[in-house]
């Protein structure tokens, strides 16, 4: 995304948190209250025109509506507002492909739940709690945008292919003819 894109809906939606937050520890109540009716007023504005351009997507071709769902900022609000045209199942595939070098694969999700399971596609790396941590918040990361469904994600370690034991034939005794 680029800076003149704007923050990411995640990022937005953590700053108005943050606003509306700072309103609520100044004590005005009304002022608060005002807050956040006009963020409501604004999501339902902003829903509605979204709603529209999902039905007018309907008539551009293919590759077009390809692009915009590609796009983080438009998935996000899309998704935001319930309005993405895709399952959720495609939406996790199109996340985790956003990811450089695809470090993981799907393994499973529960859509009761919430609940990612995902593999590490790399069975080189050390294993470390803190190499997973990272590669666990980036997929939670690309989720944001994506996949709001995903509530917690599970990381597996990728299997590891077995070691070939080379068996050689014992030295035969020193003196033995």
């Amino acid at each position: 995304m680029s800076a003149a894109a704007g923050p990411g809906a995640e990022q937005a939606g953590r700053r108005v948190e943050e606003v509306l937050d700072r309103l609520a520890a100044s004590g005005n109540q009304e002022a608060c209250e005002a807050a956040e009716e006009l963020v409501r007023v604004l999501m339902d504005f902003y829903g509605a025109g979204l709603a529209r351009i999902t039905t007018l997507l309907g008539q551009v071709p293919p590759a077009a509506l390809e692009r915009l769902l590609r796009d983080e900022l438009v998935s996000g609000m899309l998704v935001l507002h319930d309005l993405h045209p895709e399952p959720t199942a495609v939406r996790i595939t199109r996340a985790l492909e956003s990811l450089p070098g695809r470090p993981v694969e799907l393994v499973a999700f529960d859509p009761d739940t919430g609940a990612l399971r995902v593999r590490s596609a790399d069975a080189g790396g050390c294993g470390c709690p803190s190499t997973n941590a990272t590669a666990r918040q980036a997929v939670e990361d690309a989720l944001s945008c994506f996949a709001t469904e995903v509530s917690s994600v599970e990381l597996e370690a990728a299997a590891k292919e077995p070691t070939l034991l080379q068996i050689s034939p014992r030295p035969a005794p020193v003196g033995a003819a």
